[in-house]
């Protein structure tokens, strides 16, 4: 008998240990919510919002004297963006690439590209760019009757937002 008492007082009972079982099963169901709630919550690190662009040619006679308006960049979707964050690079024709300026912060006589946009503030969505070559940059003559344009769009690091390509994208100007 001795030996029935102590095998009854080392066990726990089938209720206890359901009950304790629940409880852990519980409390971790909360902590794995708790951690995923914070994965999927707003960052406030800046990341890069996710951008959308659609392209056009801007139906410009092409010249071998420069100063072509080459294509139209438009935002489908993404983030209000600072026109002092953007840049623009092109690529014509598997050449070089060219970072392009806005077209009124500079004299364009020595620049290869630049571009245009809407006078406010932000780039948003619905609105577009235009992308030009230099006032003397002969980037796509139209001999061939057209120009594959290699378009890249960057926003600029600034603070704890971060930077980089928010889109790429290869136009046709004819």
């Amino acid at each position: 008998m001795n030996n029935d008492n102590r095998n009854e007082e080392e066990a726990v009972s089938p209720v206890i240990a359901t009950i304790l079982m629940v409880a852990i099963t519980v409390v971790l169901a909360g902590v794995l919510y708790v951690w995923a709630s914070s994965l999927a919550g707003d960052s406030t690190g800046g990341g890069l919002d996710t951008f959308q662009f659609d392209d056009r040619d801007a139906a410009d006679d092409l010249t071998a004297t420069g100063g072509d308006t080459l294509v139209h960049v438009k935002m489908m979707q993404g983030a209000s963006l600072s026109w002092a964050l953007l840049e623009v690079s092109i690529v014509v024709d598997g050449g070089t690439m060219n970072n392009c300026v806005e077209a009124t912060e500079a004299d364009t006589e020595g620049l290869m590209c630049t571009y245009a946009y809407v006078d406010d503030k932000n780039w948003d969505v619905s609105e577009e760019i235009t992308i030009s070559e230099g006032a003397n940059a002969d980037l796509c003559d139209g001999v061939a009757g057209f120009c594959e344009v290699a378009i890249t769009l960057s926003k600029k690091a600034v603070g704890d937002s971060d930077g980089g390509v928010i889109g790429e994208m290869t136009a046709t100007a004819a």
